[in-house]
């Protein structure tokens, strides 16, 4: 029953405008029966509450985030889809993301693309034209890349000869205007435990606008015993405003524009990336010779999560396979239970195409615990067969009456696990589906296995046996 939303205003917005926003918003979202209240944070992420929430902003006066709380969780898709919709009509100029939690890794936007080269004009650029096919994609809200915006930045172009006829030089005119529009500590005051510098500078009614910027007061430089009469900043040079990059950012060494999409909620990223590889394919886009890109996002957080899990197979593959010899003292019937093993994975995964659902994260999660009941009903079945005297030396018949005493509890199990998953199944997040599909999908394939497969195959291997055995007897 809860969700965050995150807004960010323009780059040069300033915080008393970003509470005004802010203030605006909350009324609105307070206006729903279903919301009991909503806490923000300005200038900052809010503290991590939730393990996959990234909170990665300080220091920024042009973003806020809000933690909303409504009456139940039953509503809540529809609330933020609702509440997505007025936001972005109430306020045009702002970015407003209203996302809802989920689960897996943590990630700062579902869709994000990530551009590598030299030159920052044509990265952002390329950006852009990145920026205007994500925005095609029906599912996706809003984007943004980190070198889109330009900040402005104060530029002065001295006059060097009428500078240095006043008595001064650039060093003394940056130094000069430092203390006046940034200030100078003038001390410090003691707040509770924490020791806070007291800044002096200009009023900001003195220096928000250029011309009163262009009428600062310069001190220039005089000989001892004579009177230094001020200087308009203006009389030594112009003042204009000039777009500039706020950061460069850079990833791996190498210049980088990020270029984010923010998608609606319940909607699976990996469809959304689909479809965006699509139409980028289709649009024609190339880089130019010493440029790149990749993606990240949740499809490289999800990736880098499966990695770490596959990471482990190898080692767990083994020391089940040892185990199982070690159990049935058989390199045959561990091979043969890890054949059912390799056959329930692809049980697994054709009832996850079956069902149209991506394969990620949640579903190799199910492939792991899939493996492990398989391993579970086989290893029953065989050890049955293996106390039974007659099954043991592959007799059809008495291999017969232990797999139909075993069958009424093997189904049985099977039901109860399936109907364990059925509740994940209608998940409205759509996070859950693929690993109960996976798990729910190849139990009863896996099942089948376990009463008609194995068996069989136990028959002939034990059937071969006695032939061996004779054969060796011959050679010696």
């Amino acid at each position: 029953n809860q969700f965050y939303i995150e807004v960010e205003l323009p780059a040069q917005t300033a915080l008393a405008q970003t509470q005004s926003h802010v203030m605006q918003a909350r009324e609105l979202i307070l206006r729903h029966p279903d919301v009991v209240d909503v806490h923000w944070f300005m200038g900052k992420s809010a503290p991590e509450f939730y393990y996959n929430v990234v909170g990665n902003r300080e220091n920024s006066a042009n973003y806020a985030q809000g933690l909303v709380e409504l009456l139940s969780s039953a509503e809540t898709r529809q609330v933020i889809q609702t509440l997505q919709g007025e936001l972005d009509q109430a306020f045009p100029e702002a970015m407003v993301v209203v996302r809802q939690l989920e689960q897996g890794p943590p990630f700062a936007a579902p869709i994000e693309l990530r551009l590598y080269g030299s030159d920052l004009d044509l990265l952002r650029e390329l950006g852009n034209q990145m920026r205007a096919e994500l925005a095609k994609v029906p599912d996706v809200l809003h984007t943004r890349a980190n070198l889109t915006e330009a900040l402005p930045k104060l530029a002065l172009d001295v006059d060097e000869e009428q500078a240095r006829l006043a008595g001064l030089d650039k060093t003394s005119i940056a130094q000069q205007l430092e203390t006046s529009l940034e200030g100078s500590i003038g001390g410090s005051i003691l707040e509770a435990t924490e020791e806070l510098p007291v800044r002096v500078r200009l009023a900001n009614s003195d220096r928000s606008a250029l011309n009163q910027i262009a009428s600062l007061d310069l001190l220039p430089g005089a000989p001892a015993g004579e009177t230094r009469r001020t200087i308009p900043l203006s009389a030594v040079g112009n003042i204009k405003l000039v777009p500039s990059n706020g950061s460069i950012s850079r990833r791996n060494g190498q210049r980088v524009n990020t270029v984010q999409g923010f998608i609606t909620a319940g909607v699976l990223p990996a469809k959304v990336l689909a479809d965006f590889q699509q139409r980028l394919a289709a649009s024609g886009f190339k880089l130019p010779p010493g440029y790149s890109f990749d993606f990240g996002g949740e499809a490289d957080e999800r990736n880098t999560a499966i990695a770490g899990l596959v990471s482990t197979v190898g080692v767990l593959g083994i020391l089940m396979v040892a185990t199982l010899v070690l159990t049935f003292n058989s390199f045959a019937l561990a091979g043969l239970i890890a054949l059912v093993a390799l056959l329930s994975v692809g049980l697994g995964l054709g009832s996850l195409w079956l069902f149209g659902y991506p394969f990620g994260f949640t579903a190799v999660l199910g492939t792991i615990g899939l493996i492990g009941i398989a391993v579970n009903e086989s290893t029953v079945t065989l050890a049955a067969l293996q106390e039974d005297a007659f099954a043991r030396k592959g007799y059809a018949l008495a291999t017969r009456e232990v797999v139909v005493h075993a069958t009424r509890h093997m189904i049985a199990t099977t039901v109860t696990d399936i109907a364990g998953f059925v509740p994940l199944l209608f998940d409205k997040t759509g996070f859950w589906p693929p690993l109960a599909i996976v798990v729910a999908g190849g139990l009863g394939g896996t099942t089948l296995l376990a009463l008609y497969f194995l068996p069989s195959a136990y028959i002939l291997i034990r059937r071969s046996q006695p032939k061996i055995s004779k054969h060796l007897q011959q050679l010696t």
